[in-house]
């Protein structure tokens, strides 16, 4: 098992500066124009992909990574570069986590490189868990599942939201209820493979922040998919549902579901992502004020200013350091007893929207503008307080935890 260490190796520094060159030098100088354009940057996401940045084997090399900071060391460097840019080059990965977190291994082999595609032909894939009506309420979920046990096939019928790559993705997982009854234990998640009939993209949606980022709603009206889409395998939900049923009867132990299992092992690598946005306005706001002149001297010769920047340094490192824990945990099997996946994702969330507007705030006017980016900054922050559960939802999650009692 591996220690946990402060220090990343000299591997993991290679890793990390190979990053930070290509979002210091493709991904900056792009973030701009397609914020402005609202599209889904396919020539950077082609440009990582030649570089082997956005591939199956990059990012399997870092999810095993021993120490548990492959991940989160390469979600800061990227979202440095530009938090919308980014998203849509690590955006696939949620997909791939759901895959891993619920399928077999043979169902792992076969789509996760789909998801993919290679330098040549570049693919996308969507993770669909939200609704309409059930956001954080997963229990609210309408999506339904159905078994056509003459055909072997499963019928889905509903209408996701808030999907990142939702309708352009080769490959869609959808969660979906199978046992309205159970409630939350009751959902399981399907491949749908692609061109499948019956899959279309809704609505896109104009955001406030990470507009390089293809966000839609996907709709699923009798859409079949094969038996062996489903995630784990018919036998295993078959089990499952059984337990959850028997537990159910019993007021019994509480029972995963298969988004919540998807949104653990993602919330520190959001965590990650906030810590890079983060840093980079503060890096910005930094420089400005060392070289930015108000009454013959910079204005970092002023402690208003200073002791800004002292704060928004000291809660970025302690964010780091939040996320960095939480993603040794995971790694190394400890479990999460105090949330500690929920308190990194909400420290690290709310630093990047404090510390982001604190950037403005120290470049004035010229904050304001997009002729600077911290204005840009600020507003793709604010997704990381809302996406993958929000702040309200992580100290519900660290609340009950702590306490062991159902905090509503």
């Amino acid at each position: 098992m591996a220690e946990f260490t402060m220090e990343l190796n000299d591997e993991q520094k290679e890793v990390r500066d190979w990053i930070h060159g290509f979002a210091a030098d493709v991904v900056r100088p792009a973030a701009a124009e397609w914020d402005e354009r609202e599209e889904t940057p396919w020539p950077v996401i082609q440009e990582a992909a030649k570089i082997g940045l956005y591939s199956l084997d990059f990012y399997a090399q870092q999810f095993f990574d021993p120490t548990g900071l492959g991940i989160p060391m390469t979600m800061e460097e990227l979202f440095w570069g530009d938090a919308g840019i980014a998203l849509s080059i690590v955006g696939t990965g949620l997909a791939a986590v759901g895959v891993l977190a619920n399928g077999t291994e043979e169902q792992i082999g076969t789509w996760v490189p789909q998801m993919y595609g290679d330098a040549n032909d570049v693919k996308v894939a969507a993770f669909c868990s939200s609704e309409p009506d059930a956001g954080s309420d997963v229990a609210s979920m309408r999506t339904r599942a159905v078994y056509d046990e003459a055909k072997g096939e499963w019928v889905l019928n509903g209408t996701k939201t808030w999907a990142t790559n939702g309708g352009i993705a080769n490959v869609h997982v959808v969660v979906a209820v199978v046992d309205p009854e159970l409630g939350s234990k009751g959902h399981a998640s399907f491949i749908v493979p692609p061109n499948t009939p019956g899959l279309s993209q809704g609505q896109k949606f104009k955001k406030h922040g990470i507009r390089a980022s293809h966000t839609a709603e996907v709709v699923l009206e009798d859409v079949r998919v094969p038996g062996h889409c489903l995630l784990g395998g018919k036998g295993k939900l078959d089990e499952r549902l059984a337990r959850a049923r028997e537990k159910a009867k019993a007021g019994g132990e509480r029972v995963k579901n298969a988004a919540m299992a998807t949104f653990e092992a993602s919330r520190p690598a959001v965590g990650a992502m906030a810590v890079g946005t983060a840093r980079a306005a503060y890096e910005e706001a930094l420089e400005y004020a060392t070289t930015r002149e108000q009454f013959g001297r910079p204005i970092i010769d002023n402690q208003g200013v200073a002791f800004q920047l002292a704060d928004m340094r000291t809660q970025i490192d302690a964010a780091r350091l939040l996320v960095w824990r939480a993603s040794w945990m995971a790694t190394t099997g400890k479990p999460f007893t105090s949330a500690e996946g929920s308190m990194s994702k909400l420290f690290a969330s709310e630093t990047a929207k404090k510390v982001t507007a604190q950037a403005i705030q120290i470049l004035g006017g010229n904050g304001f503008t997009r002729e600077y980016p911290v204005e840009r900054m600020h507003r793709d922050a604010a997704i990381y307080t809302i996406f993958e559960g929000t702040s309200e939802i992580q100290r519900l999650v660290i609340a009950r935890t702590l306490s062991g009692m159902p905090i509503r």
